[in-house]
This record gives structure tokens, sequence and C-alpha cells, in this order.
């Protein structure tokens, strides 16, 4: 499952090149927080300048797309990455998508199954 990542900087990462994804779980949203991101290919490092607090996450992905907002008021990086190693991160966000996932196959399988309607009653059997 590919990940999304958005990074308040000019973060320029070319395609097929491998990188390294800290994250910290926030405790109020449950959502990742982006810590820094490294790639492997260059060796470059870019993170964030406070100093992290608590349970830290690494995974490595591939990077499939770089879009960088160049002008404007704020600079911005959208990066699309692919997960070639699991993370605790990943797995919690792939979760919520399996449970997803579930509901809608659930909510369809009501909707196409008939689950709405009561059972066919057994006719009475004679001896």
């Amino acid at each position: 499952m590919d990940r999304l990542l958005v990074i308040a900087a000019h973060v320029a990462i070319a395609h097929g090149h491998r990188v390294e994804v800290t994250e910290q779980v926030d405790p109020l949203g449950e959502e990742p927080v982006l810590l820094s991101v490294t790639d492997l290919d260059t060796g470059i490092r870019y993170r964030r300048p406070e100093e992290p607090s608590g349970d830290i996450f690494r995974w490595i992905g591939r990077v499939l797309e770089c879009t960088v907002t160049i002008g404007g008021i704020g600079a911005r990086t959208t990066l699309l990455v692919d997960p070639i190693g699991p993370g605790a991160t990943g797995a919690k966000i792939a979760l919520r998508g399996a449970d997803a996932a579930a509901d809608a196959a659930k909510a369809e399988a009501d909707r196409w199954g008939g689950a709405d309607r009561p059972p066919a009653e057994e006719p009475e059997r004679f001896w």
C-alpha cells in the first residue's frame, strides 16, 4: 500500500531512490507524524528541528513520485512512497485500511446478499 507523505519543505528526492522514513504516532490523533526522511541513495537526511519524544518507528520505501511546490506562501513537497519493509505505523495504517475494506464488503454483501430478508420457512415434513 503506497504512502503519501507531505513535507512542509523543499525536499527533492529522485524517482526510484530508497528512503528511510522515521515517524512517531501522535497520541491525540493516533496518526503518524513525519519526523525525518533519509535518502539512502545519496545519504541526505531531511528532519524536523525539534527533538522527538516517545516511540519512534522507522520503515524503508522506494520513491514512486516526488512533487515539489515552489513559489507562493509555503514550501511543500509531496512524496508517494512504496514501503519495502514492514513498519509499526505502516501496519497500523494497513489495519485501518483493512477494517474499512471489511466494512465496505459487509455493506455490499448486505446490499446484494439479502441479509435484511428473513430466512425462508421450512415446509412441514410428513412421515
